[in-house]
């Protein structure tokens, strides 16, 4: 399977780990993100629009020091999958999706038209953080809530799957677990990472997380710690399989 996120920092958070998961499954799985700090979808419209060669590639989770454009990488390889996300500081705010959005779609079509699309649903801020506050927001429901109903939209759109992190992000949140953001919206380099690895392989697998023995993390996690990652992941995927919003 071969997977491209055409992300930012939230598609590398959710890939770290992605294909070291499906590996310890014995599942073939490539994953390439491409990846520009803070991109938000104008911005990649932009840079598709003018086929710029701004993108760090990463592939299986690490660096590769090449440049590429979108162009570039949709017709490097043979996609099963092409991901789409909005920056997170616009995510709650469909306004800022369109046209953006639809004429990216319509470029991955053109030039990956074997991929199946799906949008990559990023996650709210940490609860009391500044980067909350920043964007307007008192709580983290009330974010979360509003970008789960735009990112509701934008899958609706271009008929495309929801990648549920966000969901998944949430629930780890509501369990207490610590330090679920490093940053105050980045994942944790550890056990969030590892979740949304989990959110990612089981919904473009089809494959269970529960039995993956996977577990060379950045940060240290416990084995506790990791079975409540894997039944959040598990659940939010469960609640967005196969729907179409």
């Amino acid at each position: 399977m071969k997977v491209l996120a055409i992300g930012n920092s939230f598609s590398q958070d959710a890939t770290r780990y992605l294909h070291q998961i499906a590996q310890a499954d014995d599942f073939d799985l490539k994953v390439v993100n491409l990846d520009i700090g803070g991109c938000s979808l104008e911005r990649h419209h932009e840079n598709m629009t003018y086929d710029k060669r701004d993108y760090s590639l990463e592939l299986n989770g690490k660096a590769t020091g090449l440049y590429v454009s979108i162009r570039e990488a949709l017709l490097s390889d043979s996609w099963d999958f092409v991901t789409l996300q909005q920056v997170s500081h616009l995510s709650f705010d469909y306004s800022t999706y369109q046209p953006y959005l639809t004429e990216l779609s319509d470029h991955v079509r053109k030039y990956a038209p074997g991929a199946t699309q799906l949008i990559h649903q990023t996650w709210a801020y940490a609860e009391g953080s500044e980067r909350l506050a920043s964007v307007g927001y008192k709580s983290q429901r009330g974010m979360f809530k509003d970008l789960k109903r735009a990112y509701d939209k934008a899958a609706q759109s271009i008929g495309a799957r929801l990648i549920p992190s966000g969901e998944a992000m949430q629930k780890l949140t509501e369990c207490g677990i610590g330090m679920v953001h490093r940053d105050g919206f980045h994942a944790g380099l550890g056990l969030a990472r590892y979740m949304l690895g989990a959110v990612w392989y089981e919904c473009l697998t089809g494959r269970s997380i529960e039995n993956n023995s996977f577990r060379e993390l950045d940060e240290y996690a416990s084995e506790e710690e990791i079975a409540i990652a894997k039944r959040c992941a598990h659940e939010a995927v469960m609640e967005y399989s196969n729907k179409l919003i």
